[in-house]
């Protein structure tokens, strides 16, 4: 997206709250993939969280820019916004930590089933 767009509160603040809610839709769908033991698929939707959570800083970052139209001013709406974006980052760095535990328990049982 061009930095030198002006975009309006409003499609800022869906644009963060869809990418944020995206992402930890993701989040929780990798860590649904982890507790089946498909590890790869649990790689692959925290991948897409990622590249969800980036498509949401972008507008993160035009809001600090300052890249509003002139008579927009932040509000409750925005700083709820920005909250569901950085939940969302968090509860996914939460969920990576959680799948790389399921993982060592995995390699634990498959190495004591031997």
């Amino acid at each position: 997206m061009n930095s030198e767009i002006k975009l309006d509160l409003e499609k800022i603040v869906l644009n963060l709250i869809l990418h944020g809610g995206n992402a930890r839709g993701l989040a929780y769908e990798a860590i649904d993939a982890a507790e089946e033991g498909d590890f790869k698929q649990a790689e692959k939707k925290l991948e897409d969280a990622d590249q969800e959570f980036y498509e949401g800083h972008v507008f993160q970052n035009l809001l600090i820019q300052g890249q509003l139209e002139k008579d927009a001013v932040p509000n409750f709406l925005i700083i709820h916004a920005q909250d569901q974006l950085m939940t969302a980052l968090a509860e996914k760095n939460l969920i990576k930590r959680q799948i790389a535990l399921y993982q060592r328990v995995y390699e634990l049982e498959k190495k004591s089933a031997l």
